[in-house]
């Protein structure tokens, strides 16, 4: 889980990758520009002799020439501006243009990690590769609402398959929109009913925009848990590997009552949501466990939490692995 040095390495030389090519077509734009407007090429010759002799009358204390000059460099960079929009190009061509415009590719804001560059940790350390395959299937450009039938009807709700899963892909379109919110959502239901594909869809959807997103059965989670709290690494290695899960903006945890469950268990799930709750910042739960199980499985203090703190939906209907044969 942390990222060891050729890890760490791996990640900036990703970065200096980026920046060099970013700096590479900055230059075949400025090569361009020179070739097709000669006269943008003058102005900036002109900006340097400017820009010099403001520094120079800084440096001299002439504070009425250096303000002077600063006008005459405001003048130039409109004329500049006004000559690449009269030949069609955008106001930032010549700008550098980042993959990641908060860090500018270098992954880091104020000494603080990027987004971009926790996203890559966890692309690293939690072979996220292997969920952005799945990714390309399981999305909302293949969810069909053939696979929810209207013969289908909940005997508690009394609505049918199909009503229930466009009420809840509403919701979740909803919970896209406005993400980063803080909100959190719990799907339950029976095996093969389409909870899993949901949180596929909704982590493409949040992945595509740029949000960092670890994706976790319960089984690896409590794992992971495991392994850093009783292996012989050191304490450290251990609040790095648990800041992964408990700092990224969306934490997905799929099949949650399929891990053998104990005391230990229960006391890392608990801390897990908690924390992320305080923090404000999204967990998406599913689980094939009722209301009921999951209140006699779980402790009352991590019932309460979902129960409270998460939107509940129960998705139902029939076997869609059977209908996609």
């Amino acid at each position: 889980m942390k990222l060891n040095n050729s890890q760490y390495d791996a990640i900036m030389r990703m970065y200096d990758a980026r920046q060099g090519k970013a700096r590479a077509e900055l230059n075949r734009r400025y090569e361009e520009i020179s070739a097709r407007l000669p006269e943008y090429d003058a102005l900036r010759q002109e900006t340097a002799q400017v820009s010099a002799a403001a520094a120079r009358a800084a440096i001299m204390g002439n504070m009425s020439e250096k303000a002077s000059l600063a006008d005459k460099l405001s003048a130039i960079s409109e004329e500049k501006r006004l000559l690449l929009s009269a030949a069609g190009y955008p106001e930032d061509y010549l700008e550098m243009q980042y993959e990641c415009p908060l860090c500018k590719d270098t992954g880091f804001i104020d000494g603080q990690k990027c987004t971009c560059f926790k996203q890559a940790a966890i692309d690293l350390l939690y072979n996220q590769s292997n969920i952005k395959k799945i990714l390309l299937l399981e999305n909302f450009s293949n969810f069909n609402y053939d696979w929810y039938s209207e013969k289908y009807i909940d005997p508690v709700t009394g609505i049918s398959a199909l009503e229930n899963i466009i009420n809840v892909t509403k919701d979740v379109n909803a919970f896209i929109s406005d993400f980063p919110s803080g909100h959190n959502l719990l799907f339950y239901g029976d095996t093969g009913v389409g909870k899993t594909f949901l949180t596929h869809c909704i982590a493409s959807e949040l992945l595509g925009k740029g949000h960092s997103v670890l994706y976790l059965s319960a089984i690896d989670l409590f794992d992971l848990f495991s392994k850093y709290t009783f292996d012989n690494d050191s304490e450290a290695d251990y609040r790095e590997a648990f800041s992964q899960i408990l700092d990224c903006e969306l934490l997905i945890i799929d099949d949650l009552g399929t891990e053998l469950t104990n005391s230990f268990t229960n006391s890392r799930l608990f801390y897990c949501i908690n924390e992320r709750i305080l923090a404000g910042l999204s967990t998406i739960i599913s689980t094939n466990l009722s209301l009921e199980e999951l209140m006699n499985t779980y402790s009352e203090r991590i019932f309460s939490r979902l129960t409270t703190s998460y939107q509940v939906y129960k998705i139902f209907g029939d076997d869609i692995r059977l209908k996609k044969l």
